[in-house]
């Protein structure tokens, strides 16, 4: 049981917006957390870097920042590291494990130091020709993965089959990264494990139509399912748990993290990435995950909230 005690009446600031090319999803968690907030009786402010600048907005009239953005510099360890300056406490994880995290590149060098299970990988940049990349990838059997470096919400997540679709594919995902990975496509049933801390909520199998959980998967469609009951053997979910908690171990981080893996057919886990800012959009993963704990949104940003003022105090 999570347990939770953050008093009412504190002065939250939700951070939301920013410019990524995530920015309307960070809105739309922005909009839930801070209903969330209100509904649990804490006084909310709003902050959108896109306008405003960290270093000036009024911090002391505030307890504490609710990071909900995405993608960008809300993501990769930037704002978090402006907010380290500033001493404002903010939820989640600290700038070094949001670097880390936010770069899939670096996140799988990370897990292969420690023996996180996860695929290997080639990295491929905007200035690399086509010969290139056929190069880089001749090792690699299709069909490919190819997804942005450092991007979130699978925007640019693309499945190649074939050569020209691995040139497609790639065009597609340095839109929005100068940097892409390529791995091997891994057949198996894809989950996600929501932490809390390094207390898993309960498993979630997600079940796109496409078998790719892209975009259009994760917002768009109405196809794609998403399932508690798993019919899996209890030391099968433990396992897939238990990799999860190692990933994020792998990368230092904390506060409320998701961790997204394929089981593949030999029953093997394979850890795909780590998102350190989960969405709280009606769609998204983590609050799913909460609520089939018997946990509520406002809830769930109360545990957030008591674990990133908990965190501050051992700090100062």
């Amino acid at each position: 049981m999570v347990h939770i005690s953050t008093q009412s009446g504190l002065r939250i600031v939700v951070l939301a917006g920013g410019d990524s090319p995530e920015r309307p999803v960070s809105l739309a968690s922005g909009e839930q957390v801070a209903a969330a907030l209100a509904s649990a009786g804490h006084r909310v402010g709003r902050c959108d870097p896109a306008d405003t600048t960290i270093e000036t907005f009024p911090w002391s009239r505030y307890d504490a920042c609710f990071l909900a953005l995405h993608g960008g510099a809300g993501e990769n360890g930037q704002i978090q590291q402006r907010l380290e300056v500033l001493g404002v406490p903010f939820t989640g994880s600290c700038s070094r494990a949001s670097r880390l995290a936010m770069c899939k590149s670096a996140s799988k060098e990370r897990f292969f130091q420690v023996g996180v299970p996860t695929q290997p990988y080639v990295l491929v940049h905007a200035a690399d020709s086509e010969a290139d990349i056929a190069r880089k990838t001749a090792g690699l059997n299709f069909p490919l993965v190819v997804k942005p470096d450092c991007q979130g919400s699978s925007l640019g997540l693309g499945l190649a089959r074939n050569g020209a679709e691995l040139r497609a594919a790639v065009k597609a995902a340095l839109v929005f990264d100068p940097f892409a990975i390529v791995e091997p496509y891994v057949v198996g049933r894809e989950f996600t494990v929501a932490l809390l801390s390094r207390q898993p909520l309960p498993l979630l199998e997600v079940v796109a139509p496409a078998g790719l959980f892209d975009y259009e998967a994760k917002y768009e469609s109405a196809m794609t399912e998403y399932r508690f009951e798993t019919g899996l053997l209890p030391e099968t979910a433990t396992e897939i748990e238990q990799a999860a908690i190692a990933a994020a171990d792998a990368l230092g981080t904390a506060g409320l993290v998701r961790v997204d893996l394929i089981l593949d057919r030999t029953g093997r886990p394979c850890v795909l990435e780590v998102n350190t800012i989960p969405g709280m959009t009606p769609h998204s993963l983590a609050p799913k995950a909460a609520a089939q704990a018997g946990l509520t949104l406002a809830g769930l940003c109360e545990w957030m909230l008591e674990d990133c003022l908990a965190t501050s105090e051992v700090l100062r």
